[in-house]
């Protein structure tokens, strides 16, 4: 899966789409859907012991594979098989997506391009509109982009969208894969990791459109993901970062403050005023 500079902006042989699934299969479709580009697409669907199993569908540009497993075993477990598979295959990136979420056209190939001028970013993600199960625009998600900001504010705002990022896979690998150490927050401690040895970064553009699921981990594992999320903000505390304090403080709150009740905050703060 070698390619020439000159090649390289035009192929996307060596990404693939990373995408759990447990059951949800209308969403699968529609998630995979939206992908618009290019180059042909490769697709790897972890099904997380669905029942009735869940079907690759027919889509032009996209070669799906789907990698069952024996039992349900949870996004962490389904992550990690899914990275080592890829390795496997010999793919070198994984653009990670959720079902229900959907994306931008070009967004592998914007990132592609990105991460292979960039060999020290071994995580990218992309600014997220929020949008209701019917496709409601909510509120934009628009992290910072630099890897110093990212790592100044991680643990005090969600600064990488998960489903929005493409990731290295030798380095994913490298620091330990996904694991279920901190069950509902695989994602914030494969990060930390990272960023210990590499960068994480963000494109300052649209990327993402990120279903807020009512009966998503967010919150329905809320308790758990808040957990622990504080210990690896204990594991990594700077004292003498100001945010690390600051976001201590915001996952104590969230830990006492009902969910509804941290949406609707979330929504009047993030929600754009009409102008008078």
């Amino acid at each position: 899966m070698t390619n020439s500079p000159a090649t390289a902006q035009m192929t996307l042989d060596d990404v693939a789409v990373l995408i759990p699934a447990y059951n949800g299969q209308a969403d699968v479709d529609l998630t995979l859907a939206s992908f618009s580009e290019s180059a042909p697409v490769h697709v790897l669907i972890v099904d997380d012991g669905s029942t009735p199993p869940i079907v690759a569908p027919a889509i032009a540009n996209m070669t799906i594979e789907v990698l069952r497993m024996a039992q349900n075993g949870g996004i962490e477990r389904a992550l990690q098989t899914g990275i080592d598979a890829l390795a496997q295959r010999g793919f070198r990136y994984a653009a990670r997506i959720d079902a229900g979420d959907r994306s931008v056209p070009q967004r592998l190939a914007k990132q592609r391009r990105f991460m292979e001028s960039h060999p020290r970013v071994a995580g990218l993600g992309m600014w997220t509109q929020v949008v209701t199960r019917e496709g409601k625009p909510l509120f934009m998600l628009t992290p910072p982009a630099e890897p110093n900001a990212i790592r100044r504010l991680r643990f005090f705002r969600s600064c990488l969208a998960h489903p929005s990022m493409m990731l290295r896979i030798d380095a994913v690998r490298a620091v330990g894969n996904y694991r279920a150490e901190y069950r509902s927050a695989e994602d914030l401690d494969l990060f930390a990791r990272l960023m210990e040895r590499y960068d994480c970064a963000n494109l300052p553009e649209l990327g993402l459109y990120y279903e807020l699921n009512e009966g998503g981990i967010s919150a329905t594992k809320r308790r758990r993901q808040v957990s622990s999320t504080l210990r690896l903000q204990l594991r990594y505390f700077n004292a003498a970062n100001l945010y690390d304090w600051l976001g201590l403080a915001k996952n104590l709150l969230h830990l006492v403050t009902p969910y509804s009740a941290l949406q609707r905050i979330k929504r009047s703060l993030l929600t754009p005023r009409a102008s008078h």
